[in-house]
């Protein structure tokens, strides 16, 4: 496994983050691994050098918290271990259950840490921003976080990069802990990001660490229509990747893929990977897997180069797509 500093922390993460969206409760989606069923992924991601790992409460509505927090216990050593979480969506009935307030903030954020078993989050994330909350209230409620040592660092999923800079901004102002990281939708067929996002990012000093980098898993089975999924997998009954990707060009992207890969001896999803991990600002791309074999690919991937010839072949199919993922 190799390791960077995420952004311009003195934080090392291992290249490739595990996501755990698929460890949970089939109750809230029907391809998620239950408890005992996520274990070996926990083993073997140790096992391979992997020290980052990523959810967020919604997933399972708590269960994934609780079981990453029970599996890292027993086959890691936290210590050595960043993980982080995320809090904003709908966590129950009645109000304020979810945003942004401070007052939602706070109790997600001690909810989540009683579910994983921590005194600190690593990185606790904002899974979208609140158009219903001034940002200075949730922004100072999370430097309030950082200054009990509850939290170690913030970050920011998927927004738009103008709110990004200002949310950078008043943190500046105010002497407030600053955005570390930008977890963003980021892979070979949705590339939008490269337009305002990344650079951003890259001038400010911050971590992207894409959410998707599969594309739902297009990218790893290296086929081009929801029809060709298994009536079984993820993809059969994951209506948002639908919606995400739906552009005509998509199909020579992946065709693209097919024929590096082809011609390379790798899998698809390796080249895939491999792709966004040739990129500087990406410090580690989050990878979901609901078999073994997934989290293999993503692990070689991390010592695969790409020549430039092959980065322009991949590159080259796409064209502009509508925002997606905000």
């Amino acid at each position: 496994m190799q390791y960077t500093f995420l952004g311009r922390t003195g934080v090392s993460v291992s290249r490739v983050c595990l996501g755990c969206m698929s460890f949970g409760a089939k109750s809230w989606r029907p391809w998620v691994l239950e408890e005992e069923d996520s274990k070996p992924y926990f083993r073997q991601a140790v096992e391979s050098g992997i020290n980052f790992f990523d959810t967020a409460d919604v997933y399972s509505l708590g269960e994934s918290e609780r079981i990453t927090g029970k599996w890292l216990k027993e086959f890691a050593r936290l210590e050595e271990c960043v993980v982080a979480t995320k809090a904003f969506f709908e966590m129950g009935p009645g109000p304020n259950m979810k945003g942004l307030s401070r007052k939602h903030i706070q109790q997600a954020c001690e909810a989540s840490l009683k579910r994983l078993g921590l005194e600190t989050i690593d990185i606790y994330q904002l899974h979208r921003f609140d158009k219903h909350t001034p940002m200075e209230e949730t922004l100072a409620a999370l430097d309030l976080l950082v200054r009990q040592g509850k939290v170690r660092y913030i970050g920011c999923s998927s927004t738009w990069a103008w709110r990004f800079a200002q949310a950078l901004s008043q943190s500046e102002r105010n002497g407030w802990a600053r955005f570390v990281t930008m977890q963003n939708h980021y892979n070979l067929l949705y590339r939008e990001e490269e337009r305002e996002m990344l650079p951003l990012c890259e001038a400010e000093g911050v971590a992207s660490i894409p959410w998707s980098p599969l594309a739902r898993g297009i990218l790893a089975r290296a086929r081009t229509t929801f029809d060709e999924a298994d009536s079984q997998s993820r993809q059969a009954t994951d209506d948002f990747a639908r919606k995400l990707y739906d552009h005509p060009s998509d199909i020579h992207v992946v065709e693209a893929l097919k024929e590096v890969a082809g011609r390379r001896g790798d899998t698809p999803a390796q080249i895939a990977l491999a792709w966004l991990l040739s990129k500087p600002v990406v410090a580690a791309p989050i990878i979901g897997v609901t078999r073994l074999d997934h989290l293999t690919d993503a692990v070689k991937a991390v010592d695969l180069e790409l020549s430039e010839q092959e980065i322009a072949a991949l590159e080259t199919p796409y064209q502009p797509h509508g925002v997606r993922g905000l």
